[in-house]
């Protein structure tokens, strides 16, 4: 029987052709997207599909420990409660009823919200960190209603804590989470949002060694977030499934415990200060101290605002590093630099006398005031009784440049290389740069204010300390250092450091002979400055400074507008014993007030007789 097809040309022909190109078009594209979901796109969608059922989770290694020189522990970790959401599971009612379980701040709800429950793509299926370091009392309550709760878990991970408290703190530093400039800063450090990281101190510098390395594991899901433990479930995971994380390396610091909390009792009775203590012959501090100090456990945890200001709005600027990163005049402690310049190139005799009438006339109009009427002087009198119209005349013969040279010798103008808390390296002024700087250009009595330590001279605590070391060690300026060795978490040593020396002076026998009497002199005889703090049966050296911060009037000193901002500062630098130096000592104490000799000698030579005490004790 014949078949009877429509005519092509009927108008039943034409719409039976549209529709087969109809159908074989919807074929095409149907097979087109299938090839896209099987070939194009298949390896991401099935990574899609497992995550459905796998869930990675990191595991964060822990932080190196810190410890002193004797073994005592500085900063470790101790165990801390976090939260962690699923967004995927985490849905708005158990939102709201973890709001009202919890008296959570504001911070951490808005954090949630928003940067949790809103999160986007395969993020959504991640377990994220939510809040860290709850109280164990939220702990066991969100434990004992986690029915409520899907995509809510309470993981143990470990805190920073510093069992010292504020002891060492500026040295010590502290850890707080990264922020957005960290994260863009140290991108090769693989840093996360909510990540620990120093902040400040040997938890800064030292970040990449106490860090370690985050380790994995994969887990496997029901449908309502929670994990399942079959044995067959480890068939649906990669390979590896976990990767335990790598310990941090443990820093084992220079410093002694014992002599870094006597050197900060001893400064307690004063409102702000530094003081280092530091073995003349390898450069290894034993004291770093800055004060006020801070507690780093504070800092580490979670700061109000309240608190925040109060810390950072403080006048005594307890957040300020005053051992390496404060700057200030030296006073008559920077007065060993004119001395040796001017007895190592022979500029000046011992027998040579001249008259201190308590003040200094240069020109017609200009004086320079000292102390006190010492009469006739010699420079070994002069360094003993700290007496500026020598000074004055001695620096107009050392001259600017030649003061700024020896000054730049000893290390002075530059950092030291610590390297602790962005470490400033003062100011030493030259000639050049006064004419550069004001419209008068350079005058003499610049000089003159310089060989006292005032003018424009700024210095580090720690600089003087290395300074007056290599002044113990007769010319070798040492290379200042904190970390003694570095070792992994099984104990083995990663690291070692030895002395460094950075330079040796290589000034005249008679030059140090000259400086190391006269420094001696300070302290032990009748009219040296520090004479009344002496330590009976230990001969100390060293050079007391009273450093003017700014021009008042002294009968003013107890009424209202003399405020503590503009008192002067009392230093001590020196070493002991002078037969054989073990150990120099600087101290700073700020705004004192008085006289160094009532001020910064006390508590210096109470810093060393603690010391040799322990010295002895330790050798029974």
């Amino acid at each position: 029987m014949r078949r009877l097809l429509p005519s092509e040309n009927s108008e039943f022909g034409k719409k039976f052709r549209y529709a087969q190109i109809f159908i074989v078009s919807c074929f095409l594209i149907l097979a087109g997207r299938l090839v896209q979901l099987q070939v194009v796109y298949g390896k991401e969608y099935r990574a899609l599909s497992n995550h459905n059922f796998l869930q990675k989770r990191r595991i964060d290694a822990p932080r190196g420990v810190i410890y002193d020189r004797e073994g005592t522990v500085l900063a470790k970790n101790v165990v801390s409660f976090n939260v962690y959401i699923t967004p995927i599971f985490f849905k708005e009612r158990s939102f709201q009823f973890l709001v009202r379980l919890l008296d959570l701040p504001q911070s951490d709800i808005d954090f949630i919200k928003h940067r949790i429950m809103m999160s986007e793509g395969r993020r959504r299926t991640y377990s994220l960190l939510a809040i860290r370091d709850i109280p164990k009392e939220w702990a066991m309550i969100l434990e004992s209603n986690k029915t409520y709760l899907r995509g809510l878990e309470i993981v143990p991970q470990e805190k920073r804590f510093y069992p010292q408290g504020a002891l060492a703190s500026h040295l010590l530093g502290f850890v707080g989470e990264v922020s957005r400039e960290d994260l863009e800063q140290y991108r090769e450090m693989s840093y996360l949002p909510l990540d620990w990281r120093g902040k400040s101190g040997v938890e800064w510098k030292y970040e990449k060694e106490l860090r370690g390395r985050r380790g994995f594991v994969w887990r496997v899901l029901d449908a309502r977030g929670r994990r399942v433990r079959d044995v067959k479930a480890h068939r649906w995971m990669p390979h590896p499934w976990r990767k335990d994380p790598v310990p941090g390396e443990n820093i084992h610091l220079t410093i002694d415990a014992q002599v870094q909390r006597a050197v900060e009792r001893a400064l307690s009775v004063y409102n702000s200060g530094a003081a280092v203590v530091m073995e003349v012959n390898t450069g290894k501090i034993l004291a770093y101290t800055s004060k006020p100090s801070f507690d780093p456990n504070e800092l580490s945890g979670k700061l109000s605002s309240t608190r925040a200001h109060e810390i950072y709005a403080n006048p005594h600027k307890p957040m300020l590093d005053k051992v390496s990163q404060g700057t200030y005049f030296p006073g008559s402690t920077y007065k060993v630099i004119p001395a040796i310049a001017a007895v190592e190139e022979q500029l000046v005799q011992n027998d040579e006398y001249h008259l201190c009438k308590g003040w200094y006339e240069y020109g017609r109009n200009s004086s320079f005031r000292c102390t006190h009427s010492h009469g006739l002087m010699n420079i070994h009198s002069a360094v003993v009784s700290s007496c500026n119209v020598f000074f004055f005349m001695l620096s107009e013969r050392v001259g600017m440049d030649r003061m700024a040279r020896y000054a730049r010798l000893f290390g002075f103008g530059t950092p030291t290389g610590l390297g602790l808390n962005h470490e400033k390296g003062g100011f030493i002024p030259t000639k050049q740069w006064y004419a550069q700087k004001f419209m008068q250009g350079f005058r003499i009595g610049h000089t003159l204010n310089s060989a006292i330590g005032q003018g424009n001279v700024k210095v580090t605590v720690l600089q003087s300390a290395m300074v007056y070391g290599a002044i113990a060690t007769r010319g070798k300026l040492m290379q200042p250092q904190i970390i003694d060795r570095i070792t992994d978490y099984q104990g083995n040593v990663v690291q070692g450091f030895t002395p460094i020396v950075k330079r040796d002076l290589g000034f005249k026998p008679e030059t140090y002979d000259f400086i190391i009497s006269s420094l001696s002199g300070v302290v032990n005889e009748p009219t040296g400055t520090a004479y009344k703090g002496r330590i009976h049966g230990l001969m100390v050296a060293g050079k007391t400074g009273t450093a003017q911060v700014r021009k008042i009037n002294r009968d003013a000193l107890n009424k209202e507008e003399a405020k503590w901002s503009h008192l002067d500062h009392a230093w001590f630098a020196g070493f002991a014993p002078v037969e054989k130096p073990e150990i120099v000592v600087v101290v700073l104490i700020e705004h004192v007030g008085v006289f160094a000799s009532k001020a910064a000698v006390p508590v210096t030579m109470n810093i060393i007789r603690k010391y040799f005490e322990f010295s002895r004790n330790q050798k029974r």
